[in-house]
């Protein structure tokens, strides 16, 4: 690991019980911050994040967070519904910039999200957490409001995975469950970014940053966001800008291989484009199921298209002089 690194390491990493919430209040001062879920068919665990940032963060004793928006990409089942009911505000993704025609991806959601929040912080959380802790949110968020050099912040967690055993063998794997991560991720950051190496998780969808950087920021439309987002904050702010904090541990639902290989590709994609902005040889992918007949395959297209920085989109400009 580089010198540059480690020295990042014990001034930028920190735990989440480092900052007490009376100073995270008292330096919030007139700081908007706005929290994102960007939501697809998450009836079973939207609500409850709802309830726990409405009771926990937006409360007169803890007014921390000023606004809750919940960003829904097309969800068929009770989503929308659900996270209204819970307290959130509930914005369609098409009904986003509706001048530019939205494509599915996470990324596409986050973009559009900074046309329809105000807060001069935003909190992305994803919408898929079980047994969720205002940590995520507070977390992230305090060194944005007591650190006036910090622009970015990642939430680093352990994420257990769920090897399908009983309850009386566990069933759980501390520490595991981040396999793009560590068999993607990981190694193109140690290889091409090193300055980027001392980020636990990479990948991870709860991370807090000003609005004056992301409206600068290229998105990637699909899976690749996470890790282009941290590039280019690195690229465009410096390593010392960029910290993260241990929130503790996070359950979510894992995805199957073939997804799992979908996002590989997707990130794989996104590092490639950053590395040479050169043409893309063939950006799709082939995968095998198992049929009747044999193995079939399937093949994807890897997302390629990526949203330009919103200060570059005429309506978002409209709106700020507005």
């Amino acid at each position: 690991m580089l010198e540059e690194v480690e020295r990042w390491l014990d001034r930028r990493s920190w735990s989440v019980a480092d900052r007490p919430m009376e100073r995270i209040l008292a330096a919030k001062r007139n700081t908007r911050v706005s929290v994102v879920l960007p939501a697809l068919n998450e009836e079973a665990t939207v609500g409850d994040i709802v309830a726990v940032i409405r009771r926990e963060l937006m409360s007169e004793a803890v007014p921390l967070v000023d606004e809750l928006v919940v960003i829904d990409s097309g969800s068929t089942d009770r989503t929308a519904e659900v996270a209204a009911a819970a307290g959130a505000r509930v914005v369609a993704r098409d009904a986003i910039l509706p001048r530019i025609p939205a494509v599915p991806g996470k990324g596409e959601v986050l973009w559009r999200s900074l046309m329809v929040t105000s807060g001069d912080i935003v909190c992305f959380v994803d919408a898929d957490l079980r047994d969720f802790s205002a940590d995520f949110v507070t977390g992230i968020v305090g060194p944005l409001l007591t650190d006036s050099d910090i622009d970015f912040v990642k939430a680093t967690y352990d994420r257990p995975f769920d090897t399908g055993l009983d309850a009386s063998a566990s069933g759980k794997t501390p520490g595991q469950g981040g396999r793009v991560t560590e068999l993607v991720a990981r190694p193109l950051l140690n290889l091409h970014w090193p300055q980027l190496a001392g980020f636990v998780q990479p990948l991870g969808g709860e991370y807090a940053a000003r609005r004056s950087l992301l409206e600068r920021l290229p998105f990637p439309v699909g899976y690749g966001v996470e890790l282009g987002l941290l590039v280019d904050a690195l690229h465009t702010v410096g390593l010392d800008a960029l910290a993260q904090v241990d929130v503790g541990v996070r359950k979510h639902r894992h995805q199957d291989e073939r997804a799992l290989g979908r996002m590989a590709a997707a990130i794989y994609r996104t590092a490639q484009l950053r590395l040479s902005r050169g043409h893309l040889v063939r950006p799709r992918l082939t995968q095998f199921e198992r049929g009747e007949d044999g193995f079939t395959p399937r093949t994807y297209a890897v997302d390629t298209e990526e949203r330009p920085p919103m200060v570059d989109i005429t309506e978002y400009t409209r709106r700020r002089v507005a």
